[in-house]
């Protein structure tokens, strides 16, 4: 009976990103499709890693920058995503706030959490949780695109709130922090291998 703890990796196999065919690992390109083909991905933690750090360091300016600029009666007053929320909640749009807290405050550092927790799984060889750690690596792929939702309002607040100069809404400078946090969180979560968690369980059944 096969073991189905095996990976095609050990097996000199390997998989196509993009049709999913196996084939011997020596090529190095699909003979299906024809696109570039690798066991693993090159330098998944030093690149992973790279990326979280990035973004780990610009949520600080994207949380303590203002993130709107609102001008009322020619008096600016510059708001962080937080009090934005509360600018939102004062406006009588409590739906629309909790999303943004929810999208903003929750969803990016929730997924820096994990994908740091993911390296460090993998760096220190833990063959435990390895279905959970998974499902946790998907679901942090998944909602990463969600994560541009407080920028979008944003948008479509300077473009509709515009009450004949008596109320206009500027993007601050967070704006453009928030969204390099977003693309490097994004760009982290794809250059992480998930089959490396797989791996290490392997190496500790051939011990």
């Amino acid at each position: 009976m096969t073991d189905s703890r095996l990976t095609a990796a050990s097996q000199g196999l390997s998989s196509c990103h993009l049709c999913l065919k196996l084939f011997n690992h020596e090529l190095h390109q699909c003979p299906r499709c024809n696109s570039a083909a690798h066991s693993r991905k090159p330098d998944s933690m030093q690149r992973t890693l790279a990326f979280l750090v990035t973004a780990a360091i610009l949520y600080i300016p994207a949380n303590t920058l203002p993130i709107m600029v609102t001008e009322q009666f020619g008096q600016p007053i510059e708001s962080t995503i937080l009090g934005g929320i509360v600018l939102l909640i004062e406006m009588g749009s409590l739906p629309v706030a909790v999303v943004i807290f929810i999208a903003s405050i929750m969803i990016p550092l929730g997924k820096l959490i994990a994908m740091f927790y993911l390296c460090w799984s993998v760096q220190q060889g833990s063959i435990h949780s390895t279905v959970k750690r998974t499902k946790l690596y998907r679901m942090v792929e998944f909602i990463g695109k969600w994560s541009m939702i407080d920028v979008f309002v944003v948008a479509l607040l300077v473009a509709l709130i515009h009450l004949n100069g008596l109320l206009v809404i500027r993007p601050g400078l967070a704006t453009i922090a928030f969204c390099a946090v977003v693309i490097t969180s994004i760009l982290a979560a794809e250059s992480f291998d998930p089959r490396l968690i797989w791996d290490q369980m392997e190496e500790e059944n051939n011990e």
